[in-house]
């Protein structure tokens, strides 16, 4: 095998991909990262039998082939290769030659013969931006477990009905829901891994991205980059249900001042103590702590419709749903002082929608 191509592209290539990489792998070959050159260029894969990625690039190949390299050694050599310079790779049976510039370094091969297959790309049913899912994964994952005895816990769920697109996730805690266009091929539901589609989704480029679910697997397609993963069992709780009660009782509010707010008074609180907010006419009043700790109040404006109401949540349950507003304000729906609340944008068909538990007031 022996190829040559740009530094950057070599170095985008094998850290992208090596984010598949597990730190504990079920057999030696899976620490290594497989390359393969050919008439498309450099193709540079990562396997760990749950999750596979390939990044493709361009090169000049003048003999094709492929090897095994040790994963987190070649990320690390391939990040510190000269910049500007182009890089050649020559392997053999037991050895890859790496020369940059005046930088050489020769790294030892696995057996290549011993990696398992990669799975195939399943078929495509939908394209989506590749921005507003990213923003739509972020908005959500904050709801998932990492409770691995419960899996649907773990996953984000991902329904596909017409041209709306719609992923849920929840940890018995809260529930996490968005809501966004997408061009679609067929109609189809699937729970995936929560952290493995966090991460595709921020790594993906501008443009547009091809999902394709079958045979267990979902697959993610963009700009030259390729992901699979094995899909949950396909069982969720009737989400859409639960955040379509009737709320006699809702604020909205600023949610950058409040964001700022919660975060100033919670200096003075234990991690798991309550964040108060007490709502009357025109404004809110974000106060926690006590005791030993101190304690933080602060008001903020509020427009208020229904009755006056006291409301507590744990503060970073609370936070990853302000994040999650993309909004200037947020509107606050509630029932009752220890009923869950729901957050959303403050308009009349929200696409994101978060719901919490409040925590009993002492």
């Amino acid at each position: 095998m022996k190829t040559s191509l740009n530094r950057d592209s070599l170095a985008d290539a094998v850290a992208w991909t090596a984010h598949a990489l597990t730190t504990r792998p079920a057999v030696p070959v899976l620490s290594g990262l497989l390359l393969e050159a050919g008439d498309s260029g450099l193709t540079v894969s990562a396997y760990d039998y749950d999750t596979s990625r390939q990044a493709r690039t361009s090169a000049d190949v003048l003999h094709p082939g492929q090897l095994l390299l040790p994963g987190r050694v070649l990320v690390e050599v391939a990040k510190a290769l000269p910049k500007g310079k182009p890089v050649e790779l020559v392997a053999d049976e037991s050895e890859a030659v790496l020369t940059c510039g005046a930088a050489e370094f020769r790294l030892p091969t696995l057996p290549v013969e011993d990696y398992p297959t990669l799975p195939v790309t399943p078929p495509a049913i939908g394209t989506v931006d590749a921005a507003a899912f990213s923003s739509a994964v972020a908005q959500v994952a904050p709801a998932t477990s990492r409770d691995e005895t419960v899996p649907m816990l773990t996953g984000i769920r991902f329904d596909a009905t017409g041209d709306q697109l719609a992923l849920a996730a929840t940890d018995r805690y809260r529930i996490a829901a968005r809501t966004l266009p997408w061009t679609p091929h067929t109609t189809t539901r699937a729970m995936i891994p929560g952290r493995v589609l966090a991460d595709i989704a921020k790594s993906l480029q501008p443009g547009d991205v091809t999902i394709g679910l079958g045979d267990g697997v979902a697959g993610f397609e963009s700009v030259g980059r390729t992901t699979t993963v094995r899909l949950l069992d396909d069982q969720f709780i009737d989400y859409r249900a639960r955040l379509a009660d009737d709320w006699p009782i809702h604020a909205d509010v600023a949610v950058a001042p409040l964001i700022a707010a919660v975060k100033r008074v919670a200096l003075v609180a234990d991690k798991n103590t309550a964040i108060r907010l007490t709502f009357r006419q025109g404004q809110v009043l974000v106060e926690a702590g006590g005791g030993d700790t101190g304690r933080g109040t602060e008001v903020l404006e509020a427009e208020l419709s229904g009755g006056d109401i006291e409301i507590a949540f744990q503060s970073q349950f609370l936070l990853d749903g302000l994040v999650g507003i993309a909004g200037e304000q947020v509107r606050i729906h509630t029932t009752k002082p220890a009923k869950p609340a729901l957050l959303t944008e403050a308009d009349d068909d929200p696409a994101f929608r978060y719901l919490v538990m409040a925590l009993r007031l002492a």
